[in-house]
């Protein structure tokens, strides 16, 4: 099972001091929770996508080829991708370059994100987010096995014999998260192709997360992936620690009352009441966290928020201390009693061994003679005798009107 950190990249005032953090130390203090949260023996780092403010993750792939460079265990993914507003063809490319500078430690999750305005700022209609979601990753779940793609949809421009650059590492794509707070089709197009369901988590009660998960390993095991116990469940959480919970909460409540998400709201008691947050000691981390197997059986992957509202560089550090002591006893504890059927979390190194078994992984060679981007070749070649395809849209960048000179 792996455990690690995500964070939503959120820039906010300190509400105990008033002072609101620069972009870029927020940042430089990102890669910093990153690299300690390798050094305390953490699995995972995920980062969120925005573009907007108080957030400034507007490009996680670049922030996390960074953290790559820095680390040399952690698996970095994302928390989420938008595969609604970003281009398929971009997100498969960008996700497969980081999986080869990461050396194959990278994974990612799809989801349409919470800020309805980024649709219109990406020239998308918000009233066609699930179409955009199915349609866009049919097409980039095409793009990372298939070598040459034709393709067409109702959203994006066609594409005729289309490689993808760079192809997955070793021929293996990336594997793939589908994460959601409340929707049910989210779910079912995770089972629908046997990748991760990641249930956000923190903000509904456990019977919300309890229907979800159900969902998804009811149609896992229905879409003849494994039994619905080998499906693979990712869940998130939110805590806030110190070595005794009086402590904890006078801490954390003003970071609480003044979050831009749920503050001014319910109560802090309220809130840890009803959903998966908890505030207190390890030990109240520990018995929290444990319980989430009660309703959604054995998972893979677990990642908490730590960093957010606010909260300073050098909090954030000793919460993952914290965190680092809490996990070895919960890597333990959620070993005992695991069925031998419940897999692992998948790893670039596993996904390798599933595709190839003892053979050595071939890394795949694109097809220089196909391909809208390959066909042509260099600008200053004899046009005329290239094969190139037909060009049925007329664009003025097609092959055709490449032999026509009218891109010189």
């Amino acid at each position: 099972m792996q455990f690690g950190i995500f964070t939503v990249s959120d820039i906010t005032q300190d509400p105990t001091t008033g002072r609101t953090p620069t972009e870029a130390e927020r940042i430089k203090a990102t890669v910093a929770i990153a690299k300690h949260a390798e050094e305390v023996g953490l699995d995972v780092f995920a980062l969120g996508e925005h573009h907007n403010p108080p957030f400034w993750s507007s490009s996680p792939t670049t922030t996390l080829a960074y953290i790559a460079g820095q680390t040399t265990t952690l698996q970095l993914s994302t928390a989420t991708t938008l595969i609604t507003t970003n281009d398929p063809v971009k997100i498969a490319e960008d996700y497969a370059m980081l999986q080869h500078v990461s050396d194959g430690r990278a994974d990612l999750m799809l989801g349409r994100g919470n800020t309805g305005p980024v649709y219109p700022w990406f020239g998308k209609d918000i009233r066609q987010g699930l179409p955009l979601a199915v349609e866009n990753y049919e097409l980039l779940h095409r793009l990372w096995r298939e070598d040459v793609v034709d393709w067409s949809g109702k959203f994006r421009t066609p594409l005729q014999g289309f490689t993808s650059t760079p192809r997955p590492l070793d021929g293996v794509p990336p594997f793939v998260w589908h994460g959601s707070i409340r929707t049910p089709e989210v779910a079912e197009q995770a089972a629908f192709y046997g990748d991760g369901f990641f249930a956000n988590h923190i903000f509904w009660p456990a019977s919300h997360t309890q229907r979800m998960i159900a969902l998804y390993r009811q149609r896992f095991e229905h879409h003849g992936h494994g039994t619905a116990a080998q499906a693979i469940v990712g869940l998130g959480g939110q805590v806030f620690m110190r070595r005794n919970s009086q402590d904890a909460v006078r801490d954390f409540r003003p970071y609480f009352d003044n979050a831009p998400v749920y503050g001014h709201g319910p109560s802090l008691e309220e809130f840890t009441q009803q959903t998966p947050l908890t505030v207190g000691s390890p030990q109240e981390v520990i018995d929290k966290t444990l319980g989430f197997r009660d309703y959604v059986g054995d998972y893979q992957r677990q990642l908490f928020l730590i960093d957010h509202a606010g909260l300073p560089l050098q909090t954030v550090l000793e919460q993952l201390d914290l965190l680092g002591e809490v996990v070895a006893v919960l890597r333990e504890e959620f070993e005992k009693g695991r069925p031998a059927e419940v897999p692992d979390a998948p790893t670039h190194a596993a996904l390798v061994r599933a595709k190839y078994g003892t053979e050595a992984p071939r890394q795949a060679t694109p097809n220089a003679n196909r391909g809208d981007n390959l066909t042509v070749g260099s600008p200053y070649q004899d046009t005329a005798t290239v094969d190139a395809p037909a060009n049925p849209a007329g664009s003025a960048f097609g092959p055709a009107a490449i032999r026509q000179g009218a891109t010189r």
